[in-house]
């Protein structure tokens, strides 16, 4: 790459001066058409109930309504499962079996008459028992997605040879995506059943295919375009489906445009949240650290509908290692079915819930042998030969997580900060400090290997600028500049020069979701290969003009040379477009060497490994439970960085994003199984005022020796999880309190009331 490449470079968002200013386009901000009707969705205020009595002759005699829609209103199939499970209806057909699970919705000139005529429909329940306990689900084997097991060794065996043998129980809490943009999605019918559909989604081929399911239309007749996403997290991967059918229903009942958006408050109680998971684990150590065995049960809250539940689960056991060996494992995973809004993929996809599982066996088994817990975490990294064996029996070939821990534990200065807090926790009664370092290793690819694809397609106009399309969705990470950067690179031109256009099905079909952190992987590559196809044809073409071999063409930065003859770039363009050369290209792009096998539980689902490690310091208050985190450092490894700018953004708000999750993002459901916590006075997010007062970032140096897109590694979901070390490092402030001799048992979100219930539960073990 020369000094002027474009890969690289720290080069701002493509839309970043747009969204300061207020200036970026989202789906509700586009310009309504005439007669546009907006929607309401009215759902169910019960968790489990049989619908006895429906009566909406009120709500169709309300002033300014045009359309009330059910389920009778479907001209296709009233199902909008992902995974083609037929559990998941547009409308409940009989059986509400959430609280928040849309019953009927109402069209008309304004979402406030709407809602005020969805308000006076009569509703008569006949309540049945609700299923709310992961426990009692798991007991009844009420699963919406078959367990799943990975094995290798002997686990119950090598347990009871164990000098050594731990037991216990984690709870670890949800999270709400809380994106800025809260789902909407804008429909304009079009001639001949066709539907046009601007929907705020991660997923468009799936929202097309889903609306022309529901129409009963194929999915030709069916267009979805994404400019871009205020946010999605996961939360938009597959959560957008209703939302876009009803609004293609109400378009399609009525012949006018119809737009479906929803406030925080019905967005939160509509929409699907990170997995709750309940994790039973049973460890074998020796004296010195070293774990011999393990043994975990994962069970799941799922809700009332499989979504992505079963990837889900399987990637949680996946990164139930995290970094770690372990010589003889069993891990099983339980998708419990209960009355809540069904559970769906949320950045790290299970992977996060695998990972914290995980460290709580090594803040135990450091508890137990009176270790450091970054000794016991070395002493059980995963290594050469045998030992670099999953449980999943994958062969961990870019291991560099010794480097990576290294590197930050000497960025952190831990050792003599561990000195420094243990002389903190010696002279403060009141106040108590805790630090941790832990370590990422997260695996990259879909695990459903036929989402491993990618398509692009470049168009070069006679004038030599070029319009860039693929199928990745941009949601404020920084994707679109990334592939423009690989496009630019490719033509040897400025990148101003690359038209960034929206994202749609109709130019580039059958697209995966822009999820499991392979945005850059999939579509980078497609549309290198279609920029690649494009220089070629125009390099034969100036050599056949030469009368010289193609390898006489020298490719440089806006022009070509050719037998010492320099042509400019668009006039090479324009000489190639009077020729009749074609001037279109699309790329296409599948992972390599992938493969997974569930029902053995064995195969390489993984391309790679993207790693990491974080040390966070924070301070407790012994009287209130309240706490601050004081610094954290990290090293991330993002191979070789295709822009530092967007990549450090990606690991700052990851590293956050996690933070909240496991400290502060606690989603309170009542016995009734009403969600209590919809809105930002109830739910807390992490704010600038929670960020830490120190907060160091470096990129690892590192080449990711797979052929990724100039040898990058992900960036989009890995950094989450270094966030674990803030809650390892409460642990460790908690566990100060009575002298490390006893675990802190902290589960997740560590809000300052569950510090203050762990510090009293280890006074009582005083």
């Amino acid at each position: 790459m020369s000094e002027a490449s474009p890969i690289g470079r720290a080069l701002a968002h493509d839309s970043a001066l747009r969204h300061v200013t207020g200036e970026a386009v989202y789906v509700d901000d586009m310009p309504e058409p005439a007669r546009c009707l907006e929607i309401y969705i009215a759902w169910a205020e019960r968790a489990h109930a049989r619908v006895k009595r429906l009566d909406l002759a009120a709500v169709r005699a309300a002033p300014g309504v045009v359309a009330v829609l059910t389920n009778d209103d479907i001209p296709g199939v009233n199902d909008i499962s992902p995974v083609g499970r037929d559990d998941e209806p547009v409308f409940a057909t009989g059986i509400v079996q959430y609280w928040g699970h849309a019953l009927f919705a109402v069209a008309a000139p304004t979402v406030h008459a709407a809602r005020a005529a969805a308000a006076l429909a009569s509703i008569e329940y006949e309540d049945l028992p609700p299923l709310l306990d992961v426990d009692e689900a798991r007991a009844r084997e009420d699963h919406v997605w078959p367990p799943g097991r990975m094995q290798r060794g002997d686990a119950v065996r090598a347990l009871a040879a164990s000098p050594c043998r731990l037991d216990g129980r984690i709870a670890i809490g949800g999270q709400d995506h809380f994106y800025l943009e809260g789902h909407v999605a804008l429909a304009l019918p079009g001639e001949d059943g066709e539907m046009m559909v601007y929907s705020s989604t991660q997923h468009p081929s799936e929202v097309q295919h889903m609306v022309a399911h529901v129409l009963g239309v194929p999915s030709h007749s069916v267009t979805v375009e994404v400019r871009r996403m205020g946010g999605g997290f996961g939360g938009k991967e597959t959560q957008g489906n209703l939302f876009a059918c009803i609004a293609a229903l109400a378009a399609r009942r009525t012949g006018r445009p119809a737009k479906c958006r929803l406030d925080r408050d019905d967005d939160m109680i509509m929409t699907g949240k990170r997995h709750e998971f309940l994790v039973d684990y049973a460890v074998g150590c020796e004296p010195d650290g070293r774990i011999s065995a393990v043994d975990m049960t994962f069970a799941s809250r799922c809700g009332y509908s499989a979504d992505l539940s079963g990837p889900i689960n399987d990637r949680a056991l996946f990164h139930a290692d995290n970094c770690y060996f372990y010589p003889d494992v069993a891990l099983v995973c339980h998708p419990c079915r209960t009355n809540m809004v069904s559970a769906t993929a949320f950045r790290g996809f299970g992977g996060p819930q695998g990972m914290v599982a995980a460290e709580r066996v090594i803040e135990e088994v450091a508890i137990r042998t009176g270790l450091d817990a970054l000794e016991v975490r070395k002493r059980n990294f995963y290594g050469p030969n045998e030992r670099a064996v999953t449980p999943y029996w994958m062969t961990i070939e870019d291991n560099v997580i010794e480097r990576v821990v290294a590197e930050c534990e000497k960025d952190a200065g831990y050792g003599a900060r561990r000195a420094a807090i243990g002389r903190f926790n010696t002279d403060n009664r009141w106040q108590k400090k805790g630090l941790a370092l832990t370590p990422v290793k997260f695996g990259i690819s879909f695990t459903n290997t036929a989402f491993n694809q990618a398509g692009a397609l470049i168009h070069i106009y006679k004038d030599g600028s070029v319009h860039l399309n693929h199928g990745g969705t941009e949601m404020g990470q920084g994707l679109f500049i990334k592939v423009a950067q690989v496009v630019a690179e490719e033509l040897a031109l400025p990148l101003e020069r690359i038209k960034i256009t929206a994202t749609t099905t109709g130019k580039v079909p059958n697209t995966s979701a822009t999820a499991a952190s392979s945005g850059s992987d999939l579509n980078g590559m497609a549309a290198q290969a279609a920029a690649r196809e494009l220089k070629a044809r125009l390099v034969a073409f100036a050599a056949e003009q030469h009368q010289m071999p193609a390898d006489a063409v020298d490719w440089l930065p806006g022009r070509v040379r050719v037998a010492g003859d320099e042509i400019t770039f668009d006039q090479l363009v324009h000489d190639a477009y009077m020729a009749r050369v074609q001037l279109s290209a699309t790329g296409f792009y599948k992972t390599p060497e992938i493969h997974w096998d569930r029902a053995t539980g064995r195969g390489k689902p993984f391309f790679y490994f993207a790693y990491g490690a974080a040390c966070s310091e924070v301070t407790i208050d012994t009287l209130t439970g309240e706490y601050r985190v004081d610094r954290v450092d990290i090293v991330h490894d993002v191979g070789r960085s295709l822009n530092p700018a967007i990549d450090m953004g990606q690991i700052e708000g990851g590293f956050i994003q996690g933070m909240g999750w496991l400290t502060t993002e606690e989603l309170v459901w009542d016995k009734e199984g009403r969600l209590r916590t919809h809105a930002p006075s109830t739910y807390k997010i992490p704010t600038c005022a929670d960020r830490p007062e120190i907060f160091n970032i470096r990129l690892l140096e590192n080449v990711n020796p797979k052929a990724t897109i100039h040898r990058s590694k992900a960036v989009g979901e890995p950094p989450l999880m270094l966030a674990i070390s803030v809650w390892q490092a409460l642990s460790d402030a908690v566990a100060a309190t009575a002298g490390h001799k006893h675990p802190a048992r902290l589960d997740p979100p560590a809000t300052p009331e569950k510090v203050l219930m762990a510090i009293d539960r280890l006074a009582g073990l005083a």
